[in-house]
C-alpha cells in the first residue's frame, strides 16, 4: 500500500517537473507586453516622407475651385453649402476622418439692408445730389456679377444719416485727429481716412470724441497698389493690383468672439448682454468706398495742406478741408452718408473632424482655418481651407487603409463667422474651455495659406520654433529639389540668435489677426500661423491687393497669386509636417530654452528703456532679472534631463511628466486678471498693446500712460504690471522644475 502511494507520488512529481521544464524552455515568451512598443514609439520619419510625396498641388487646385464657386459670407446659402461639403469630405469612406460633426452657435452679426443699399452722396446747399458713390464693384469677370455678393459695408457700424463738411484725417489714429483739431473745428464733420495705422473700428472710435459724426474708409493706391491706379492696363484683370472700384469689407468691432456672450458659448439658452452694453463698436456711422470714389472726394477738398507723409498716390493736392474748394465740382456742398446696417442673431456652424490617437487620445493637436469669406474668398480664407482638405485627404486615406494612426488625437476645425470677429473659434474655445485647457498640446492655424509665392512666413510662440525649423528643413521650396523652405525663408526674414546664430525670423503672436487668438490669448495654448508670402523688396502692399473684395476669386489666385498651386502645396507639406511631429513624437518637440531667449530679450529691452525712470519712482526691476535667471536655469535643467535620458527605455509616466511640463509652460503666462479692459486677452507676453516698445505689453502700455499723465495711480499700474510679469515668469520656471 505504502509502496503504491510512494510510487504514485514520485511519478506525479516527475510529470510536474517535466511540465515545468517544457513550460520554461519550450514556449517562447515575450519579454514585455504588446503595449510597451506602442507607448515608446517615436515619430516615423519615413511616414512623414510619404506624406510629403502624396500632397498633390492639383488636388489643392480642385479644392479651391470648389470652395470658391459662389460667395460664402457667414450664414449665407453659400456658407451652408460649404458646411455640407466639409462634412461630406471628412466623412468620405476612403479618405475621410474617424468622425466629423458640426457645432452650431447663435451669434450676433451685422448686415446691410438688402432693400435699401448704403450710399455716400455729395449734397449741395440746395439739397441737389451732385455725386453718389458706387453701390457695387465694377465687374470684369462673371464672378463679380453673382447675385449673392454683399455690397460693401462696415460690419457693426451703426445705421444713420449724418451730413457734414468733409475732412481728410489720414489713417484715423488719435494723433491724426489731434493734429487736425489744432487748426480745424471737427465738430459735425465727416472724416475720410485710409486703411492702415489703426484698426478699422478705431478710426471712428478715435474721431468721435473730437466731434466727427461719420467716417469713410478707403484703400489708397500708395498702400496697396504700389501707386498703380488704372484698370485699363495696370490693375486687375491685368495684374494682381486692386481695381479703382475695389472695396475692402471687414468687421469693425474691437473685441473678438460673439459680442453678446463674452466668455460664454453662444448657444440658444445662453444669457446675452443687452446690445447697449457691447463695448468697442464704432459709435458713429462708417462706410468703406473704393479709391476711385475717394479720389473724387479728396481731390475736391479745400483747406491747408497735410503733412507730407499723409499724402497718398492721387495726382492731386491732398487738402485737409473742411469742405470742398469753391472752384471744384462741389462748391458749398456737404457729404451725406446713408447707412442702413442692422444686427441680427443667426446660426453659424463650426465643422469639426477628428483622427483619434492610439496612445494618448486625451492629448490634442488642433489644426484650423475659418470657412466664411466676404465674397468668393479665394485667398482669404479658401486658400487655407484648400490646404487643410488636402492634408486631411492624405492622412485620412492612411488611416482608412490601416497604414497609420497618430500617437495623439488630431482635431480639425473649419470655423464659422471669423470675418465678423473670430467668432467660431472663440465660441469653440469658450464651450470646451476646460477640456482644451487641460488636454491641448498645440494649435496650428493656416488661414490665408498663400499671400504670394516668394517665401514662408510664420508667427508663433517661441516654444514652437524648433519644430517649425525641423519641418522647414525637410520640405523643399516650389520648383527646387535642393533648396529647403528653411534656407529660402532665412534669405527673406532672419534674426541673430545668441544661441543659434542667424536663423529665420519667427514672428510674434501679438494681437488677434486670425483664429489663433482664442487659443493663445485666452487658453494659453502654444500656437502658430503658417503662410507663404511676398518679397517685400518688390512691393509695398500692406496685404495682397484683392483682400476682402469681389476680386478675390479663383481666377485671381490661379493667375496672380500662385500659378500652378505649388506654394499652396509647399504650405500643406510644411504645416502637415509640423502637425505630424506634434502628433507622433514621443517627446513633444517644444524647447523651453527658445522661450527663455525671447523672454530675456524682452527683459533686456524693458531694463534698458525703463530702469532709470522706474528707479526714480522707487520701482525695482532687479526682481525681473532674478525671475529671468530662474526661468533660464529651469529650462536648461529640463533640457539636460531630456538629453541625458533614453526616453524609449523610461517609464511612460516620466515621458508624460516631461510632456506635461512642456505643454503647460505656455499656460503659466495666462493671468485672468492682468487685463480687465481687454476682453479675452490674458497672455501676459503676447497680449495686444499700443506701445511701440518691443517688450511685455502690459508693462509697456502702463509705462507710456504713466509718462503721459505722471499720476501716482498710473505709476502704481506700472508697478502692478511689472509684478504680474515677474510672477508669470517665476511661475513658468516652477512649471519646468522637478515636480516636488
Amino acid at each position: 500500500m505504502w509502496k503504491k502511494i510512494l510510487l504514485c507520488g514520485l511519478v506525479g512529481a516527475a510529470v510536474l517537473t517535466v511540465g515545468l521544464l517544457i513550460g520554461h524552455y519550450g514556449i517562447t515568451k515575450s519579454s514585455s507586453p504588446d503595449w510597451v512598443g506602442a507607448v515608446s514609439r517615436d515619430v516615423d520619419e519615413s511616414m512623414i516622407e510619404q506624406f510629403i510625396k502624396q500632397v498633390d498641388n492639383k488636388q489643392i487646385e480642385e479644392n479651391l475651385r470648389e470652395l470658391t464657386k459662389v460667395p460664402h459670407m457667414a450664414t449665407s446659402q453659400g456658407d451652408v453649402q460649404l458646411v455640407q461639403y466639409m462634412l461630406d469630405r471628412w466623412k468620405d469612406p476612403k479618405t475621410g476622418l474617424d468622425d466629423a460633426w458640426k457645432d452650431t452657435y447663435k451669434v450676433y452679426l451685422s448686415f446691410p439692408d438688402d432693400n435699401t443699399p448704403n450710399n455716400v452722396t455729395v449734397v449741395s446747399s440746395t439739397n441737389s445730389v451732385l455725386f453718389t458713390s458706387r453701390l457695387k464693384e465694377k465687374d470684369y469677370t462673371e464672378d463679380q456679377r453673382h447675385p449673392d455678393i454683399v455690397q460693401p459695408y462696415a460690419a457693426y457700424a451703426p445705421a444713420g444719416n449724418p451730413r457734414g463738411k468733409l475732412v481728410y484725417a489720414n489713417q484715423g489714429t488719435v494723433s491724426d485727429y489731434e493734429f487736425l483739431n489744432e487748426t480745424l473745428n471737427l465738430t459735425g464733420t465727416i472724416a475720410i481716412v485710409r486703411y492702415g495705422g489703426a484698426g478699422r473700428g478705431n478710426k471712428a472710435i478715435n474721431g468721435a470724441p473730437f466731434g466727427v459724426i461719420g467716417v469713410l474708409v478707403y484703400t489708397d493706391p500708395k498702400d496697396i497698389n504700389d501707386g498703380k491706379m488704372s484698370d485699363e492696363n495696370e490693375t486687375y484683370p491685368y495684374s494682381w493690383y486692386l481695381p479703382p472700384s475695389g472695396v475692402e469689407r471687414g468687421g469693425f468691432a474691437q473685441d473678438f468672439g460673439d459680442l453678446r456672450t463674452p466668455y460664454l458659448a453662444a448657444k440658444d439658452h445662453t444669457y446675452r448682454i443687452p446690445e447697449s452694453d457691447i463695448k468697442g463698436l464704432p459709435p458713429i456711422p462708417m462706410q468703406p468706398i473704393g479709391f476711385e470714389d475717394a479720389y473724387t472726394l479728396i481731390c475736391a477738398l479745400t483747406g491747408p495742406d497735410p503733412p507730407p507723409d499723409w499724402k497718398g498716390s492721387f495726382n492731386c493736392s491732398y487738402k485737409l478741408g473742411p469742405g470742398f474748394d469753391l472752384n471744384s465740382k462741389f462748391p458749398d456742398s456737404d457729404v451725406q452718408m446713408n447707412i442702413y446696417n442692422k444686427c441680427v442673431l443667426k446660426n453659424s456652424d463650426n465643422v469639426m473632424g477628428v483622427i483619434r490617437g492610439s496612445v494618448e487620445p486625451d492629448r490634442y493637436i488642433l489644426y484650423g482655418n475659418h470657412r466664411d469669406s466676404w465674397v468668393h474668398g479665394a485667398i482669404d480664407p479658401s486658400s487655407g481651407t484648400a490646404v487643410m482638405l488636402e492634408i486631411t485627404r492624405v492622412l485620412g486615406k492612411m488611416v482608412k487603409e490601416g497604414k497609420w494612426r497618430p500617437r495623439r488625437s488630431i482635431i480639425f476645425g473649419s470655423w464659422g463667422a471669423e470675418e465678423f470677429g473670430l467668432i467660431g473659434s472663440t465660441e469653440y474655445a469658450e464651450e470646451y474651455y476646460s477640456k482644451l485647457r487641460d488636454r491641448t498640446v498645440a494649435y496650428i492655424n493656416v488661414d490665408i495659406s498663400v499671400f504670394a509665392n516668394a517665401t514662408l512666413r510664420v508667427q508663433g510662440s517661441p516654444a514652437a520654433q524648433s519644430v517649425v525649423f525641423t519641418a522647414t528643413k525637410q520640405v523643399k521650396t516650389p520648383g527646387s529639389q535642393t533648396l529647403s523652405v528653411y534656407d529660402n525663408w532665412i534669405q527673406y526674414f532672419n534674426r541673430s540668435s545668441p544661441t543659434h546664430g542667424t536663423i529665420p525670423l519667427l514672428g510674434y503672436m501679438t494681437g488677434a489677426g486670425s483664429d489663433y487668438a482664442a487659443f493663445i490669448h485666452f487658453l494659453g495654448i502654444t500656437s502658430m500661423d503658417i503662410a507663404y508670402t511676398y518679397d517685400r523688396s518688390k512691393t509695398k502692399a500692406r496685404i495682397y491687393p484683392a483682400y476682402h473684395t469681389a476680386y478675390d476669386t479663383f481666377d485671381y489666385a490661379a493667375r496672380y497669386i500662385d500659378p500652378g498651386f505649388t506654394s499652396h502645396q509647399t504650405v500643406a507639406r510644411t504645416a502637415g509636417n509640423v502637425l505630424l511631429r506634434l502628433a507622433d513624437s514621443l517627446l513633444i518637440p517644444f524647447k523651453a530654452s527658445d522661450y527663455a531667449e525671447t523672454l530675456e530679450q524682452f527683459s533686456k529691452t524693458a531694463l534698458d528703456t525703463y530702469n532709470v525712470i522706474l528707479t526714480g519712482k522707487n520701482i525695482d526691476m532687479v526682481p525681473l532679472m532674478n525671475a529671468m535667471a530662474k526661468f533660464k536655469s529651469a529650462a536648461s535643467n529640463l533640457e539636460k534631463l531630456i538629453r541625458d535620458s533614453d526616453l524609449t527605455l523610461e517609464t511612460p509616466l516620466k515621458v508624460r511628466r516631461i510632456n506635461d511640463q512642456l505643454m503647460f509652460m505656455e499656460r503659466a503666462f495666462i493671468d485672468p486678471l492682468a487685463f480687465p479692459d481687454k476682453q479675452h486677452f490674458r497672455h501676459v507676453i503676447w497680449a495686444s498693446k499700443s506701445s511701440r516698445v518691443p517688450t511685455f505689453p502690459g508693462l509697456a502700455d502702463a509705462f507710456d500712460q504713466a509718462q503721459k499723465s505722471d499720476s501716482a495711480q498710473d505709476w502704481q499700474q506700472v508697478h502692478r504690471h511689472l509684478s504680474i510679469i515677474i510672477q508669470a515668469i517665476e511661475g513658468a520656471a516652477h512649471a519646468l522644475e522637478e515636480v516636488i
